[in-house]
């Protein structure tokens, strides 16, 4: 079976891109080098492609009620071109996905979600019903460009007449905007713990908007990102990802996502009894950050912790941290372990015992946060 790809597929390949399949997508994983396109992003600026998300929009009288019922955050708090991070749940309050939210007006609202749920996610959300609301998919004609760093306005600002400062443009904001006379819809959001804007571009003029991009940004050392970099910048951030930290089996009040879960929003939700229950008899695990003080060895999913010779948990997503020069790594430590965790605990790795040490997430944060 063929492989799908974005509308950027061949002018990633002219660059050079190394591409691997992601979910089925042919995707570039690097063009030149992991380390160099992290280091653009932290510290001049980085264009992603993915396009491979899915784009939702759901529009009609009754939009905002049908959403309420379906995540566990407050949609009832958004303005007017304002967005949120939120989950879509089970009735065990298990995780289906991760999404963000928007409302463009008080009926149409955009959600956004991950690549490998796009169909399922659509299912999901269909079933439930959605009264006098309707429910399509804009991922056929859409693709979605990632400027990330802390030159993405400055670069952005050069194509654009819209103010992009964060006084006028907050962070979760979504516009429509002109990018060199194309209307574009871009939202001051991403992935990478970097400021930056995801752009909702029609197919048709994708590929003019990602050279223009390149092209304006060459000056202020601006580099296409693949997914490796991607990667190594939403762990360094304390981001959790999908089908790493998030599945069905894990809630998320376990991975630390209590802040966008609204148990008191008047509007009953799936998954709110079960969220609720476990809010009060406690968690059956919960999501931690680590670092190994010694060595270079990246911690990888699937290897297992210990507090002594007892194994207490395991390891969701690691790598050699390229902004701090050395490994970090995000896991689970299971109930009722992590109510008294020592700040040290050790990782076993291909048989043999690392120390690592415990930390608060994130484990990088810009320095206007």
């Amino acid at each position: 079976m063929s492989l799908l790809q974005t509308p950027l597929n061949e002018r990633h390949r002219a660059l050079g891109a190394k591409m691997v399949d992601f979910g089925g997508w042919d995707m570039p994983v690097q063009y030149h080098s992991i380390l160099k396109e992290h280091e653009a992003v932290r510290t001049r600026a980085g264009l992603f492609d993915v396009s491979h998300m899915g784009v939702y929009e759901v529009h009609g009288p009754d939009s905002l009620a049908a959403l309420q019922r379906l995540v566990p955050n407050d949609l009832s708090r958004l303005g007017q071109c304002q967005g949120l991070y939120t989950q879509l749940c089970t009735e065990d309050g298990g995780t289906i996905d991760d999404l963000l939210v928007f409302c463009l007006d008080p009926e149409k609202w955009w959600v956004i979600v991950n690549a490998g749920n796009r169909q399922p996610d659509f299912d999901w959300i269909a079933s439930h019903g959605l009264g006098d609301a309707e429910l399509v998919s804009l991922a056929d004609h859409t693709g979605i460009l990632a400027l990330q760093g802390p030159k993405a306005a400055e670069i952005l600002g050069r194509l654009t007449e819209q103010d992009l400062s964060p006084a006028a443009w907050p962070t979760f904001g979504i516009r429509a905007i002109k990018v060199r006379d194309r209307a574009v819809i871009a939202s001051r959001s991403g992935y990478t713990g970097e400021d930056g804007f995801e752009l909702y571009v029609p197919h048709a003029y994708l590929g003019e908007i990602w050279d223009a991009l390149l092209e304006t940004g060459q000056a202020e050392g601006l580099e296409p990102v693949g997914l490796g970099a991607r990667d190594t910048l939403r762990l360094e951030a304390g981001m959790p990802l999908y089908g790493h930290e998030l599945d069905a089996e894990t809630t998320p009040l376990e991975a630390l996502l209590g802040w966008s879960v609204k148990l008191q929003k008047e509007a009953d939700f799936i998954g709110k009894a079960a969220l609720q229950a476990e809010k009060q008899t406690g968690l059956k695990k919960k999501r931690i950050g680590f670092i190994l003080p010694e060595g270079k060895r990246a911690p990888r999913q699937g290897y297992a912790l210990y507090r002594g010779e007892q194994r207490i948990g395991v390891v969701t997503s690691g790598s050699l941290s390229p902004t701090l020069g050395y490994p970090i790594g995000m896991g689970y430590v299971d109930a009722p372990w992590y109510q008294d965790l020592p700040a040290e605990l050790s990782l076993d790795i291909r048989g043999q015992r690392h120390p690592v040490q415990v930390v608060k997430l994130p484990f990088y944060k810009r320095k206007d946060k």
